[in-house]
């Protein structure tokens, strides 16, 4: 089982986990709901990605990092973040 680096961050009511390993995310209601979404995106991208050739694939820059995190939102008066590891 591997496992992955997701940061995960509240917007506009919603959480939103990117994975740094690969840039993919997942969005819900809630942490777990957004990190369960991401686990689905990371399986069906594995399978794409050992069953075809000419798959892009790469971590995140730091630019992007820098990008998912200081997305402003007006609807939340303070940011919250949680680095987290996640089994997939």
């Amino acid at each position: 089982m591997d496992f992955y680096t997701v940061v995960l961050r509240q917007s506009a009511g919603y959480w939103v986990a990117l994975c740094l390993e690969n840039g993919l995310v997942g969005q819900g209601n809630t942490q777990e709901d957004s990190i369960s979404k991401l686990k689905d995106a990371i399986d069906s991208f594995q399978e794409v990605y050992e069953s075809e050739t000419g798959i892009y694939n790469a971590s995140v820059s730091i630019k992007e990092l820098h990008e998912f995190l200081t997305v402003e939102d007006e609807d939340i008066s303070s940011d919250i973040y949680e680095l987290r590891k996640v089994y997939a």
